[in-house]
């Protein structure tokens, strides 16, 4: 019979397969549509009547779904980790698809991930035992966790009101700490909700205590913030510098909230933890290198017509007539306005 960590472990596959192919679809889809009309970085919104577009988001759905009920079944210090296996499929799949080419460090980042998934893997922890949600919520108002939740609700209130105002589009540590220790509050309540319905499929209706509510609107607030404060970090900074400090930063306050809540590492060897966080840290490094390596995005043009129309220059000479050069010729006026002393008279 397969342990419960085998099941997340396969359902968090499953999830990083189909989000990591509905970029590259949903891509593919965009430039088809960027074809036939205005493309999407210029306001335009022909990728909505583009099928391909459409199957790209339904696979990324799949994924979700796939990675929400991989939380039912496993610790979130196993299945968050694996998140970054999404990175590896969408980079092999734009190397053949896109044309996107995977460089040898790339290839080298791709290795580093796999290895530390498998580590984490091989030392996760056992889930703990939950038969209902009054359980969840003994295990979040623990005193230890109220004092994680107090401490993450300050700091992301600071960053909100203070910092985010003076500091969010020069320090990318502003919106990206918002959206990763709020996250992990995210994780922590969407847990809770799959257990109940698990639960609540298997004869026990956990919709009559008053706790799953609770757990639902934090879900919901949570991710609204989350996702607010992470497309405006991806709106101000570059996407390749976003992502590795996104993953690195939400995994590891995910982390923290999981083994607070639900004491993950109650009863493991430290040589468990210690090769739990190696696998982590190895994990992080390949994100960074697979990061680093990605081809910046060329610049979007405001004009579709920009490149079909010559720039013209305009120049003043010295004795007030227009002259004016267009960029084909190559030349550059061969004079230096001279003004007359009597001009400021």
């Amino acid at each position: 019979m397969y342990s419960s960590n085998l099941i997340g472990f396969i359902l968090a596959l499953v999830s990083s397969a189909f989000i990591g192919s509905s970029f590259i679809i949903k891509k593919k889809g965009l430039r088809r549509a960027g074809v036939n009309g205005p493309s999407a970085s210029v306001g335009g919104y022909g990728y909505l009547l583009e099928p391909l577009w459409w199957i790209g988001m339904i696979t990324m759905v799949v994924g979700e779904i796939a990675n929400f009920v991989a939380y039912i079944y496993a610790p979130a210090v196993l299945v968050t980790p694996l998140g970054a296996l999404s990175i590896i499929v969408s980079a092999v799949l734009a190397h053949f698809l896109l044309n996107e080419k995977l460089q040898r460090m790339g290839m080298l980042g791709c290795l580093l991930c796999i290895v530390g998934s498998t580590i984490i893997v091989l030392h996760a922890p056992e889930e703990m035992s939950v038969t209902s949600v009054e359980e969840i919520w003994e295990l979040a108002t623990q005193p230890a966790f109220l004092l994680y939740t107090a401490s993450v609700v300050a700091v992301a209130l600071v960053l909100i009101l203070y910092c985010a105002p003076r500091y969010g589009q020069t320090n990318i540590l502003v919106y990206v700490g918002i959206c990763s220790t709020i996250g992990s509050l995210t994780v922590m309540s969407i847990k809770a909700i799959g257990i109940a319905i698990e639960l609540t499929l298997e004869g026990s209706n956990q919709a009559v205590y008053f706790q799953t509510w609770i757990f639902a609107m934090v879900a919901v607030t949570c991710i609204i913030t989350q996702l607010n404060y992470l497309n405006m970090a991806l709106d101000t900074f570059n996407t390749t510098v976003v992502s590795p400090i996104y993953y690195a930063m939400f995994t590891a306050f995910t982390i923290l909230a999981s083994a607070i809540m639900f004491k993950d590492y109650s009863g493991q060897s430290a040589s468990s933890i210690a090769s739990e966080l190696c696998g982590f840290i190895t994990v992080l490094s390949g994100t960074a290198v697979l990061h680093s390596t990605r081809d910046p995005d060329p610049p979007v043009l405001t004009d579709l017509y920009t490149p079909l129309s010559p720039k013209v220059s305009w120049y003043i000479q010295g004795n007030g007539e227009v002259w004016k050069q267009k960029d084909e010729d190559g030349s550059s006026p061969s004079f230096i306005t001279i003004l007359r002393q009597d001009y400021f008279k």
